[in-house]
């Protein structure tokens, strides 16, 4: 008497290739998978540039279109040097967590699908 299990004469799936493996051997689509990588870190840093680089433009403008706050001091401070020199390094700072946080994000989730694979 010979006791085997049901799948026993069940065709075999072929082993898949995993996505680290397709990378690593650098094949057609662990190609692919790394570009879709680059681009979303390189959308990321556009639209992070992008916004820093309006919201600190529009100080410049701000002080063309509104005379008064050439002139308007804070402290005995003028309130372009204020936002010019000291406001500008916070700005920069959180922009810079932004891209961070959210980049960390696009490769982790990168690493969990291409673990999937």
């Amino acid at each position: 008497m010979r006791i085997t299990s049901p799948r026993a004469g069940a065709a075999r799936r072929q082993a898949t290739r995993g996505g680290t493996r397709e990378i690593d051997e650098q094949t057609q689509v662990g190609d692919l998978y790394m570009r879709s990588l680059i681009q979303s870190q390189l959308r990321l840093a556009l639209k992070v540039i992008l916004g820093t680089a309006v919201s600190l433009g529009a100080l410049p403008l701000l002080f063309a279109l509104v005379p008064a706050s050439r002139t308007l001091n804070v402290l005995g401070i003028p309130l372009p040097w204020l936002l010019l020199g000291v406001a500008v390094y916070p700005a920069v700072y959180v922009a810079a967590r932004i891209y961070v946080r959210h980049a960390e994000r696009i490769e982790s989730e990168f690493t969990e699908f291409v673990g999937r694979r």
